[in-house]
């Protein structure tokens, strides 16, 4: 009988070995073996030894949704090199930015995005630039100049991945997520159960720069399933997968239900589905119902954030089943090695059951310390957890407090609205106002402004009502799907 590794990395290493010439990667309708997959990396490698870059050293990916970087993170986070995240949806002018501000040893990025900047930041910085292609095939672009590189210290130079948060504990900033900490977010998604190889694969869709992504990711080899990767998502690519593997669980985030439901999807094409998973924004009961009536499948919605290297709570089917009906608003309970509690958001005393108040939690494998969220939440008598919105997002309206989600609910309460985000606008005389943008469901009428407005209008005080309400085809979404503010208050017209 042989011993049970003793480590994250050991299970990687072995789940990757395992592969072999079996299945490993689906990408654009085409399987990619473990071999092939192990070729990526190996070329990655003798490139970076030919850079004369250390096997310790730090080293940048320029995250895509493709074989050759979903094996560049595997690889490295098998073999204990840290991984430090830099988004690809962003301008050559921003990645160049990013490069140059990082000076790393070495950065692999997909040709298409060495733009000649970012090859000129790079070369300015010192760093070995390293194209990646689907094709098996690694070019070393420009050479490491000896510079004098600052040291990065225990900053990036930790083993895992080192990754930008979403800001829910305050503005984004680039994180640690240590090897052995990664585990708990495999954990996270999977609820530690165990699968066979045979089982069908597992859809991965989140962006790889994000934690949620990794998990989807790294949870593959860890249970020796194939996986199906989509560079982005599509409604049409996420069935596809379901249909021809017969998935038996999907993962969602709340943009993905409603397009879903939006698009009319028939039901026999979900029929293997045995629930659907989600999270990374709260999920409206309305809209949970609807798709759990149109499908008869229950939606398990968790939380949790990058700053917790993945989520803190979540349902689980047996949860479900017993609590699911009465307590709808709820992201579920703890996971194990998770604390959580509520505190005042000014004195940071613990709060009493059922009070609202900011969240913080304690991970058990990332250390003892209380990790302060900007999210309003409440705890109930048996552990279950609600969030209520951002505490950071009120919009303060002449010294009224506007909870955006508060309003979004009333808008996407109006049958012919698919999602709406709600926003802050400066105001010269008010200081700050709300605004709205919503996106009509596909082949509805679009409702007017003055019938939006009056709808939130009976259902909240005034000082609620948007000063303006846009219409548009698609609300701006980063890649991760989640709307970006900044880019919905930029369609305000004064």
């Amino acid at each position: 009988m042989t011993e049970r590794p003793e480590s994250f990395a050991d299970n990687l290493v072995l789940g990757l070995a395992g592969y072999r010439t079996r299945p490993f990667l689906e990408f654009a309708g085409t399987w990619h073996s473990g071999d092939d997959v192990a070729a990526h990396h190996h070329g990655i490698e003798a490139a970076l030894l030919e850079a004369g870059v250390g096997r310790d050293e730090p080293v940048g990916v320029v995250v895509r949704n493709r074989v050759p970087h979903a094996a560049a993170l595997l690889g490295f986070v098998a073999t204990g090199r840290p991984v430090v995240m830099i988004y690809s949806y962003q301008s050559a002018r921003s990645i160049a930015a990013d490069v140059e501000a990082l000076q790393l040893a070495a950065v692999v990025a997909d040709r298409e995005d060495w733009s000649e900047s970012v090859i000129d930041a790079a070369r300015r910085s010192g760093t070995a630039a390293i194209a990646v292609s689907i094709h098996p095939r690694v070019e070393l672009l420009a050479a490491p100049l000896q510079v004098d590189r600052p040291g990065h210290g225990n900053t990036l130079s930790e083993a895992g991945i080192h990754i930008l948060t979403s800001g829910t504990t305050g503005p984004p900033k680039r994180v640690p997520i240590r090897t052995e900490v990664l585990e708990h977010t495999v954990r996270s998604i999977t609820h530690g159960q165990l699968h066979s190889p045979s089982d069908p694969p597992d859809v991965v869709f989140l962006p790889l720069g994000s934690i949620g992504g990794v998990c989807q990711l790294l949870a593959g080899p860890q249970q020796g399933k194939r996986l199906v990767l989509l560079e982005k998502f599509t409604v049409t690519d996420w069935v596809r997968a379901i249909k021809t593997y017969r998935l038996r669980r999907g993962g969602a985030q709340p943009a993905v239900v409603r397009m879903v439901l939006d698009a009319d999807v028939p039901p026999e094409d979900l029929e293997s589905l045995e629930c659907l998973v989600g999270g990374a924004g709260p999920l409206e009961q309305e809209v949970r119902d609807e798709f759990e009536r149109r499908y008869g499948i229950p939606v398990l919605w968790a939380y949790g954030a990058t700053e917790f290297a993945g989520s803190v709570c979540a349902w689980t089917p047996e949860l479900y089943e017993r609590y699911g009906k009465s307590k709808p608003d709820s992201a579920g309970k703890p996971l194990p090695g998770v604390q959580a509690r509520v505190v005042d958001q000014d004195s940071g005393a613990e709060l009493p059951s059922g009070s609202t108040g900011l969240l913080e939690a304690r991970v058990e494998v990332m250390g003892p310390e209380w990790i302060r969220t900007t999210d309003l939440a409440s705890i109930d008598v048996d552990g279950f957890i609600t969030i209520h919105g951002r505490a950071d997002g009120a919009i303060n309206r002449g010294g009224f407090k506007i909870l955006p989600e508060t309003v979004r609910r009333v808008l996407v309460g109006h049958p012919s609205v698919l999602d709406a985000a709600v926003v802050g606008v400066p105001d010269r005389r008010l200081g700050e106002v709300p605004f709205a943008a919503i996106e009509v469901r596909r082949g509805a009428r679009a409702p007017t402004e003055a019938e939006l407005k009056e709808l939130v209008r009976e259902a909240l005080p005034s000082h609620h009502v948007p000063v303006a309400i846009a219409c548009v085809d698609e609300l701006p979404r980063n890649a991760a799907m989640k709307v970006r503010p900044a880019d919905v208050a930029a369609l305000h017209r004064p």
